[in-house]
């Protein structure tokens, strides 16, 4: 068995409102998180809500990283997922952490694209 990808379900609490608002700050620490890991930043979109509040994606040549924020929750929702063996998407995950200045966190990992291969035969089981 084997996986195509890891994806990374990342919650952040207790964050200062004004770290989750800020649009260029947070498109910024999410660029930094997916080059602390190693991945190859494609393009990055963030979007503004009013009267607070952001959603943004970071295209990296191994998947995506995507942030939905709250700030008036001091709550962050993040989605890590990377493909190959290169980029390890905890690495991202403590970053932001960090950065946010998260009081508390929880995160999961799922295996995506999950299969058995016979490379010989060029066919995949278990769909």
């Amino acid at each position: 068995m084997s996986a195509l990808g890891r994806h990374v379900l990342v919650e952040f609490y207790g964050c200062p409102d004004n770290v989750l608002d800020d649009v260029a700050d947070v498109k910024n620490n999410m660029v930094l998180a997916a080059k602390e890991a190693g991945a190859e930043v494609l393009e990055a979109v963030f979007h503004e809500f009013s009267p607070q509040g952001l959603s943004g994606v970071v295209v990296i040549s191994e998947s995506h990283l995507t942030i939905h924020t709250w700030p008036e929750l001091g709550y962050a929702a993040v989605d890590i997922f990377t493909c190959g063996e290169t980029v390890d998407p905890w690495v991202s995950c403590n970053y932001l952490k960090r950065r946010f200045s998260a009081e508390n966190m929880t995160a999961r990992e799922i295996k995506r694209g999950i299969f058995d291969y016979n490379v010989e035969h060029k066919t995949a089981a278990g769909y």
